[in-house]
């Protein structure tokens, strides 16, 4: 029997646009105003350092902007949440400085569909905790110690383009398990760190229609957000969770008539 041609110029007359994705890319800028150690790596700020990176890495593919602490309403106004397809979260010594406000509008923008990269110690933010119902904390020591990520799923998004199984970093901080967070979703990248502590570095969440990545490294005395392989998990991560699907509702809806009578 022979197979059926089916002409597809009718779906190439009018291909989809892809819209860049707009990302806000937030830090507290507190410690590189402070600490000549971390000047040095960032002179401009992390937040500076990680939207060139990704302005790199995914060129027309994105828009980025960045915000900070001491901003109005911490640079994260409501104009700004809905102009946000992917925030990434860098935050360290000022986590209960973040206005419950902010937190409120954010956590619902994450159900609704915007996609969150926390990173390193954002793990401790108001924001994460209450996305994940858990202290999120764990053991670390600041030594500048080798840290060997454990590429375990290597069909995962977030490892797009990583060559071989493993990459390092020369000198991070460690954390290290038990890691007080929810099992992950989807579990990518396993750290192991010169004094011998293993950690969940690379995971996955979903909370309503929002995708969530945890990545771990990026001590901000130490040059990670310079190196290639993050700058890449980084763009990866914007991709993964920028908004996909159908409308989100989250709100209990009356349905007063069924939607077709059975017959």
């Amino acid at each position: 029997m022979a197979g059926r041609v089916v002409d597809l110029s009718i779906y190439l007359e009018h291909p989809a646009v892809a819209q860049p994705i707009r990302i806000t890319v937030w830090n507290e800028f507190i410690h590189e105003k402070t600490k000549p150690e971390v000047q040095r790596h960032y002179p401009d700020g992390l937040h500076r350092t990680i939207a060139d990176a990704l302005v790199r890495q995914l060129g027309d593919q994105a828009t980025v902007r960045t915000a900070t602490l001491d901003e109005p309403e911490h640079g994260l106004s409501a104009a700004v949440h809905a102009a946000t397809d992917v925030l990434f979260w860098w935050g360290h010594a000022a986590h209960e400085r973040i206005s419950d406000a902010v937190v409120d509008r954010l956590h619902r923008r994450v159900l609704e569909g915007m996609g969150l990269v926390v990173l390193h110690s954002g793990h401790e933010s108001k924001l994460f905790r209450r996305l994940m119902g858990t202290s999120c904390m764990l053991r670390w020591r600041d030594a500048g110690e080798r840290e060997r990520l454990w590429i375990i799923d290597p069909g995962h998004p977030l490892v797009e383009g990583l060559a071989g199984e493993c990459f390092e970093l020369p000198q991070s901080e460690m954390y290290g398990e038990q890691f007080d967070i929810p099992a992950p979703d989807e579990l990518v990248l396993v750290s192991w760190f010169a004094g011998g502590e293993v950690f969940r570095s690379g995971s996955t969440f979903r909370r309503g229609k929002g995708k969530i990545v945890y990545f771990s490294p990026g001590h901000e005395t130490c040059p990670i957000y310079h190196d290639p392989n993050v700058q890449r998990i980084l763009a990866n991560a914007a991709r993964w969770a920028a908004p996909t699907g159908s409308p989100y509702h989250g709100q209990g809806r009356q349905i007063s008539a069924p939607l077709s009578p059975l017959q």
